[in-house]
């Protein structure tokens, strides 16, 4: 079976808007969380978020764009550009001549779509009636517009499509384009997830699940995965990408390979709507699909990027599911969350975290979880508490748990 590597990165986060900057972000262990500014949110429970800021987009037809699709052209042409798979300038930026078109495909998902552009048009059709709102809002909004537009931005006539999966979205998008690559399909495959959804609607939403913190008078400590008392997500906006390839390609035209995506592991839960399996039976079964996947035993794990939202539930049933793969080895495992930083990004999640195991492969650092100074007792794997770490992992696990139970591991390991 062919192999599928990494040869690029891209990211949009409220830690920075480059893969570089993120990373830089969290190896330092920032935190990217602070007031909402975005809008009013000051008759609402929650008033934080982990917003994008100094963001500026470059590509074409900015104003047919919405804000998440910004985020997968950004994400994806710093991707490109680190794989030499573009050329040309500014606004003319298109995939190099030397690359068939057909066979580079994009597999980029995001959560929800357009929101906040769908929230603001639909007050307008309200206020003012028919025909009076923004005539493309249908197609500005819908999810599938990240792949397409990464697709018109580019040239990429590949494969191409946006799943969907909630919070799991970004992992199940890097599963379909290693499927898409390994039968053949293409040769390349720009593949991550994007969110933008911060508005009054959603985040009012989000609060009347009860599923956010309210840690308002301390923004950066409020994001504290498996610690005593966490109080639930920080919603946020970002996403990354990445260029994956199979390894013939690859080497025809002498890239620069960063790491391998190994293997995936998918599962559902078939459980609720909003809350994870207590048994922890599909994430644990997605995480051993994804070693299978890889032909790896779980004695070859090094580190766990985990979900890790800052949840009472699922950092209990993550920590769970670890321990039924792994057993009595889980506790020598590092596992970190790095939403402890940036948030929770939704469909965009996964994305970065895509991004944060490669360059953790690359590096060899360990991001840490932040604000874990009072760990919750029941809860005893090693989460690389508040300082990065030094470390040369081999294999790296990106987990992602999604509402109404989509579950998604990927894989990724150092090339050799």
């Amino acid at each position: 079976m062919e192999k599928v590597v990494v040869t690029g990165l891209g990211a949009v986060s409220c830690l920075g808007n480059t893969a570089d900057e993120f990373w830089d972000g969290l190896i330092h262990g920032r935190s990217g969380i602070s007031a909402i500014n975005m809008f009013d949110s000051s008759l609402y429970s929650t008033r934080i978020a982990g917003e994008v800021k100094g963001f500026v987009f470059q590509g074409r037809n900015p104003k047919r764009l919405e804000r998440f699709s910004q985020f997968a052209v950004t994400a994806a042409a710093e991707a490109l550009a680190q794989a030499g798979l573009l050329e040309g300038q500014g606004e003319d930026v298109r995939l190099a001549g030397s690359i068939n078109p057909f066979r580079v495909g994009v597999s980029v998902g995001s959560g929800i779509g357009g929101f906040p552009f769908l929230e603001k048009e639909h007050a307008k059709f309200l206020s003012r009636g028919a025909g009076k709102f923004h005539p493309l809002t249908v197609p500005i909004i819908i999810s599938n517009m990240a792949a397409a537009n990464t697709a018109i931005q580019f040239g990429l006539q590949g494969p191409n499509f946006s799943l969907t999966t909630a919070c799991a979205t970004g992992n199940n998008s890097l599963a379909a384009a290693l499927d898409c690559l390994r039968l053949g399909r293409a040769e390349v495959m720009v593949a991550g997830g994007v969110e933008s959804t911060l508005s009054p609607f959603a985040l009012n939403g989000y609060i009347q699940l009860k599923a956010l913190s309210t840690r308002n008078e301390d923004p950066a400590g409020a994001s504290r995965p498996f610690s005593r008392d966490r109080d639930g997500f920080v919603l946020a906006e970002g996403g990354g990408v990445l260029v994956l390839e199979t390894l013939t390609h690859a080497k025809r035209r002498g890239a620069v390979i960063l790491a391998e995506l190994a293997g995936v592991g998918l599962s559902a839960d078939a459980y609720h709507l909003t809350a994870p399996d207590p048994e922890a039976g599909g994430a644990a079964e997605a995480i051993r699909g994804a070693l299978r996947d890889a032909g790896l035993d779980k004695e070859s794990v090094d580190y766990i990027n985990a979900h890790g939202t800052s949840t009472p539930l699922n950092d209990a049933t993550e920590t769970l599911a670890i321990k039924q793969v792994f057993g009595g080895g889980a506790k020598s495992l590092m596992v970190s969350s790095i939403k402890s930083m940036v948030g929770h990004c939704l469909g965009g999640a996964s994305g970065l975290e895509a991004v944060c195991s490669v360059k953790t492969l690359v590096e060899g650092l360990i991001p840490p979880t932040i604000n874990l100074h009072d760990p919750d007792p029941a809860l005893d794997l090693d989460y690389v508490p508040n300082q990065v770490r030094e470390a040369r992992p081999r294999v790296v696990l990106s987990n992602a748990f999604g509402f109404g139970g989509h579950n998604a591991v990927a894989v990724f390991s150092r090339f050799e």
